[in-house]
């Protein structure tokens, strides 16, 4: 059984930053990148957003630089996934898909969320190239032009409601005849001029050529088919938080963020922590889920001192 000082689970922004910190604080951490090295960032292009880059990156070359920062520090960062952990004593004990078992002083669990999709062939087909799950993200490429969220809660009215600021035209495939969001965010979405919202409708595919994404083959619950031209195609139907195989041991919402306490990233596990996504239901940004993977490893060298 290997021992550890900082065990970190996950290799996205999070997990990243949390090598790059607990490294120069001395921790000597490993890292298990998981199935997704460099996170739900890597599914798409040219990151616009993050502070530092004027004209973009691309976003796999910005996780490659987390990454070998991390790995020029010290970090040790290996493949595999964790399958199963033991945090009913210490110390915290975790087993890699390969079944090789760790025991850790301090572990953060940085493991992520994972967009959900449609699982059509034609939305895996133009992911990255039109198909995208983050509007904040992606929506800067698509101004002044048509675009198409699928949705009907909460997020897929704040996606299309940012989305009609910048582009030309919105439409909301709704697959009922009324919203599951909240009121306020309806009678956004009913007041802004350029969404049209296509109530009882399903996606059946994607549609697009060499160049990415031209449209989308819609059907009404009446059998009814119909082709849209848009340039993007947003998902806005949630998202699963990675947070199974811990969660016999930390606490969870409803829906499998892990939580807590306030703006630490502690859990109730005394020295486990999370940080990025798989506890952050409501930003799920790259410099959020970097921030967050600072104060973890802030948190852990202060734990282990």
């Amino acid at each position: 059984m290997e021992k550890v000082r900082c065990l970190i689970i996950g290799g996205g922004p999070a997990g990243y930053t949390s090598a790059i910190y607990a490294s120069r604080a001395g921790l000597a951490p490993v890292l298990y990148e998981g199935m997704e090295p460099g996170g739900q960032l890597t599914t798409t292009t040219v990151v616009e957003n993050f502070p530092g880059f004027p004209e973009g990156i691309d976003a796999n070359v910005l996780m490659s630089g987390m990454r070998e920062q991390a790995l020029r520090f010290g970090s040790d960062i290996r493949n595999g996934a964790i399958t199963s952990v033991d945090f009913s004593s210490r110390p915290l004990k975790v087993t890699v898909d390969s079944g090789h078992g760790i025991e850790a002083d301090a572990v953060i669990i940085a493991t992520g969320a994972s967009a959900k999709y449609l699982g059509l062939p034609s939305e895996r087909k133009f992911r990255g190239l039109g198909v995208s799950a983050c509007a904040t993200c992606d929506g800067f490429f698509y101004r002044r032009k048509d675009v198409a969220v699928v949705g009907g809660g909460d997020t897929a009215c704040e996606e299309a409601t940012y989305l009609a600021g910048i582009c030309r035209k919105v439409y909301m495939i709704v697959r009922r005849d009324v919203f599951r969001a909240s009121l306020a965010m309806q009678e956004r979405v009913k007041s802004t001029p350029n969404i049209e919202i296509l109530w009882n409708c399903s996606t059946k595919e994607v549609l697009g050529d060499e160049n990415g994404v031209t449209g989308a083959r819609i059907e009404r619950k009446d059998g009814t088919v119909f082709d849209i031209a848009v340039d993007g195609f947003f998902l806005a139907i949630g998202h699963h938080p990675n947070s199974d195989v811990f969660k016999e041991y930390v606490r969870t919402d409803d829906n499998g963020y892990i939580l807590t306490a306030g703006e630490s990233c502690a859990t109730n596990v005394e020295g486990v922590f999370a940080a990025g996504d798989v506890r952050d239901p409501r930003y799920r940004q790259a410099i959020t889920a970097a921030a967050s993977g600072c104060k973890a490893a802030l948190e852990v060298e202060k734990y282990l001192m």
